[in-house]
């Protein structure tokens, strides 16, 4: 997807790069049953959820909040789940439907590349690749322990025809790999309706107002970030505000930047790191305060299509676009941003 050169700075262990991506094919119970057994996981920043304890984790440094993604060809489900922390999927490229409901008939949304969703905890999601080629969509989940996936009682009885079985300790034995189930642990057993009772099924209301399409975002005039050429538009924030579609505490906040090509965002300041999503075009970050990383005073990062980067804290630093480039910023909930010098 990219062609951008490696990091040989301290800096390079904060960045991922798309092509660099180090897949999991059998990270949930569900990757043995026909019709999800396609599905490549990953985790990019902190834990995630993934059962495998094989999953392979890109940067482990806690950011109060999971990066994780999901790459799927046509046709190809992730079934049906529920988490105890709020899941937000950025969609990067494909068509993907979301729906919901124990049985996934309770409603559904399509999405496309830019769009957001935010699906509320307890609440049966799952998704499939609707489109034509293989889609790529982030995924973001509250708190540094996004906790365990509770599968819907009938994923768990399908995963276990197919070889796969999910032990109460979190760990997945698979055993297609002649793995088995430990004398000493249980196996998780499909739950029962008085267990899931508390598992809630929005309305087609609900769930679209947690969609924030692309073509819909508004600029956000009082962002430090804002320059000539360079748009800021809030996508998901903590409260009630007039630029967010999606307006409720998740424990961080997601943001849509857009620079044209030659435009430079302003100089600004986060306390805390950011995550950049790099959706489409060519970009450098720069910070000029590089001291503290070991680089002298300037650092710059050149970041593609795919491409995820973990922007330290407390450094002054500027986005400059080589392409119209657009990229997603997530931030923990208590960031603080602010306009920097750079004298």
């Amino acid at each position: 997807m990219n062609s951008v050169p490696r990091l040989s700075t301290p800096l390079a262990e904060r960045l991922v790069r798309y092509a660099e991506l180090i897949p999991c094919t059998n990270a949930f119970i569900d990757a043995r049953s026909p019709g999800s057994d396609q599905k490549e996981n990953f985790t990019i920043i902190g834990p995630g959820v993934a059962e495998n304890p094989r999953q392979h984790v890109h940067i482990r440094e806690p950011h109060g909040f999971n990066i994780g993604a999901a790459r799927q060809p046509p046709g190809c489900t992730n079934s049906l789940h529920s988490h105890d922390s709020a899941e937000v999927f950025i969609i990067h490229t494909g068509t993907w439907r979301f729906f919901w409901g124990e049985h996934g008939d309770a409603g559904e949304v399509v999405l496309y590349p830019g769009d957001t969703i935010s699906i509320p905890i307890h609440v049966f999601r799952g998704f499939e690749n609707v489109g034509e080629d293989v889609g790529f969509m982030f995924a973001v989940l509250g708190g540094d322990d996004p906790g365990r996936v509770h599968w819907a009682p009938h994923v768990i009885e399908k995963a276990r025809d197919h070889g796969l079985v999910l032990l109460e300790s979190g760990r997945l034995v698979d055993t297609t790999l002649g793995e088995s189930i430990p004398v000493d642990e249980a196996a998780v057993r499909p739950s029962r309706a008085d267990e899931i009772a508390y598992i809630r099924v929005p309305t087609a209301a609900e769930m679209f107002a947690n969609v924030a399409r692309r073509t819909s975002l508004v600029t956000d005039h009082t962002s430090p970030l804002i320059a000539e050429g360079v748009d800021d538009a809030a996508v998901i924030l903590a409260d009630a505000h007039g630029t967010a579609p999606i307006s409720s505490a998740h424990g961080f906040t997601v943001r849509r930047l857009t620079i044209k090509a030659g435009a430079r965002s302003a100089a600004y300041s986060v306390n805390v790191s950011e995550v950049l999503l790099v959706h489409r075009g060519r970009l450098d970050w720069h910070a000029k305060t590089a001291v503290a990383l070991g680089m002298g005073n300037e650092a710059c990062v050149a970041l593609a299509a795919g491409d995820t980067f973990s922007a330290p804290a407390n450094t002054a630093r500027w986005l400059e676009a080589s392409d119209d480039a657009e990229v997603f910023i997530v931030r923990p909930q208590a960031a603080v941003v602010a306009t920097a010098s750079l004298a």
